[in-house]
């Protein structure tokens, strides 16, 4: 039974951290203002340059692109390991209803993370663009609604605080991307996001992480 909620969510975080890691060091070059760029700079690069199908040095970009995107898309294996997590607060019914509308928020979040590494930006610069934006937007709920799970089962404090806290940085990252430039016509307005965005994709495994144990100690309170 801890397979899913306990296994898998500790599993796909750092599968992910790992491809990205491996990824960044074999991309070629190149971001959107220097073409010329010598490998990957976390504050000139964002993640999705590693899935290009070329890189922007015009150079091919195989490895990096396969390693990213399929790190994206494992991210449906979290929401279907979501789908596994109700189960553990059937001892009420409204916790019960809120898990499962949590667990249908990262499910649909989760597919859109799919899409994002199905859609690599140098080919499908629009689908791309919007899958990212609102792969964000729709785990919120979902991030929500456990926090108020957590709460309402009597979970470790730990657990609420740090989850809270990140529910707050995804949300403040949703509402920068609302006023943000383009950062396709100012090199500051690139460092500047494409540093916010390693500091949320980060935030956002971590979240994952977080649940993990804190589903694996509902396991065990209903073990016992």
């Amino acid at each position: 039974m801890n397979f899913w909620p306990a296994v898998i969510l500790k599993f796909i975080p750092v599968f992910f951290v790992v491809s990205v890691i491996v990824a960044i060091n074999l991309y070629p070059g190149g971001n959107i203002h220097n073409y010329e760029q010598i490998g990957y700079v976390l504050s000139h690069n964002f993640l999705s340059d590693l899935g290009r199908f070329n890189s922007f040095t015009g150079e091919p970009n195989f490895l990096s692109m396969f390693l990213f995107n399929q790190a994206m898309f494992a991210f449906l294996i979290v929401g279907i390991a979501f789908l596994f997590v109700p189960n553990l607060y059937k001892d009420n019914k409204l916790t019960y209803t809120l898990a499962w509308l949590g667990s249908l928020s990262f499910l649909f979040g989760t597919i859109f993370f799919a899409f994002v590494g199905l859609t690599p930006y140098d080919l499908f610069f629009e689908p791309h663009v919007f899958f990212a934006v609102n792969a964000f937007r729709l785990i919120i709920p979902g991030i929500l609604l456990y926090v108020v799970v957590l709460i309402r089962s009597k979970s470790e404090n730990v657990f609420v605080i740090a989850l809270s806290f990140l529910l707050a940085a995804t949300v403040g990252y949703v509402i920068f991307q609302l006023f943000h430039n383009d950062p396709r016509q100012s090199y500051d307005a690139m460092v500047l996001q494409a540093s916010i965005q390693k500091l949320i994709a980060l935030t956002n495994v971590v979240c994952i992480f977080i649940f993990s144990f804190a589903f694996e100690s509902r396991l065990k309170k209903i073990h016992h």
